[in-house]
């Protein structure tokens, strides 16, 4: 007999609106031997079969959802045919955008939760955060070997959500030989990817469409780009026709790849700016000077991993927005950008709002952005729509 866990009586809502997470306080009771990431059954309190999953006792998330059919065997078979079917729903952006670098599984959006999968030319990054990632690790590069049987394979779980669920973090080489970087094209243009030390998987993919969007606002324009990382909007920019453009990052390592990138993409450097700063301190110091510019990219880190850290990230927000309002020349335009899930899209345009009067400008929102295609929001989790981006126009 499977393990099984019931839940609480009223506390299977969610769970028959499709939703793939049941926290620790839905459930009432456990029954069998668990163990961590072990594919147990879910029960509502009356004991009706309502889906099974993966357990993880350590984490506020003690079940991540495989399926909703009764049937259904998590094994070999099952993770072939979930990445069958995300493969499947890329091939048309994949050709249309003349990739060879997309994201093939989105987690819970492609019914596979904890597990992240980014193709780059011949070199597959796997994120395995959850407990039933974790478990099933050998069957996930089965069926990545037999839909991709000349890729190397690599795990980059190096990523503190781990922890929550009582795992090391780890990275290592699962199939094949990997590089330390690779080449990628994307609408046209050739971008470095870090494989081994880059951030998340090794690039930002799901920046894709907003950099070509950036790209058809940079014609002539003095474009700052914060937050710079690897230049990849910069390459996007100088292709659109601006007139130059300044990077800011406090990494070395990712202004030199900004570098690179210009070169690799036959950008004239001399109108291209690489400057190791805090942004935050590089914007002041550009309002005390007068510095002012065309066009402005704001595309910071996470700044809330937690809902206590929500007010104070706001506050970060609205302060970046602010100060580059404050330094946009009249009708300057502004990309800003928050990647954190729990920054929901009302707050995120009401703190940009509040940036504007703080600053004593007026804006106009032009259009609302979001995460490239490939980084689908299934309709029962909206958790998996995480970024949020806005092209304000500065009067």
């Amino acid at each position: 007999m499977s393990a099984s866990v019931i839940l609480h009586p009223g506390r299977d809502k969610s769970l028959r609106r499709k939703h793939p997470w049941i926290f620790s306080k839905a459930i009432k009771e456990t029954q069998g031997k668990l163990r961590l990431g072990d594919t147990v059954d879910v029960l509502s309190a009356e004991g009706e079969w309502l889906a099974k999953g993966a357990w993880s006792p350590q984490s506020q998330i003690q079940v991540r959802v495989w399926s909703f059919d009764k049937q259904e065997v998590i094994d070999n078979g099952f993770f072939l045919r979930r990445l069958e079917r995300a493969k499947a729903g890329r091939e048309g952006l994949i050709a249309e955008h003349g990739l060879s670098g997309y994201r093939l599984a989105a987690a819970e959006s492609d019914g596979l939760p904890g597990i992240t999968i980014d193709v780059y030319e011949q070199v597959i990054v796997c994120q395995l955060l959850s407990a039933g990632a974790e478990k099933h690790r050998s069957k996930i590069v089965w069926a990545l070997t037999k839909l991709y049987p000349d890729y190397a394979i690599l795990e980059r779980s190096d990523v503190a959500v781990r922890e929550k669920e009582g795992l090391a973090q780890q990275v290592q080489v699962l199939h094949g030989e990997v590089p330390d970087e690779v080449i990628i094209s994307e609408n046209g243009h050739q971008l470095i990817v870090d494989l081994k030390h880059g951030h998340k998987t090794g690039f930002y993919l799901d920046q894709r469409d907003n950099r070509a969007m950036a790209g058809r606002y940079a014609k002539d324009a003095d474009v700052l780009n914060c937050f710079s990382y690897t230049g990849t909007f910069g390459v996007y920019c100088m292709q659109g026709g601006a007139k130059q453009i300044t990077h800011l990052d406090v990494s070395d390592n990712a202004l030199a790849t900004a570098k690179r990138n210009a070169e690799l993409n036959h950008l004239d450097l001399s109108r291209c700016h690489f400057e190791k700063q805090d942004v935050f301190e590089a914007l002041r110091q550009y309002r005390n000077d007068g510095r002012t510019f065309d066009m402005i990219i704001l595309d910071p880190p996470k700044f809330v991993d937690s809902k206590a850290s929500l007010n104070r990230a706001c506050r970060g927000y609205k302060d970046i927005n602010m100060l580059a309002m404050q330094i946009l020349k009249p009708d300057g335009i502004l990309l800003t950008f928050s990647c954190s899930g729990l920054m929901e899209t009302d707050l995120f345009h009401k703190v940009v709002a509040d940036a504007a009067l703080d600053a004593g400008r007026e804006i106009q929102y032009l259009h609302r952005l979001s995460q490239a295609a490939d980084h689908p929001v299934l309709a029962s989790y909206p958790e998996g729509y995480y970024l949020k981006g806005i092209v304000c126009r500065v009067l």
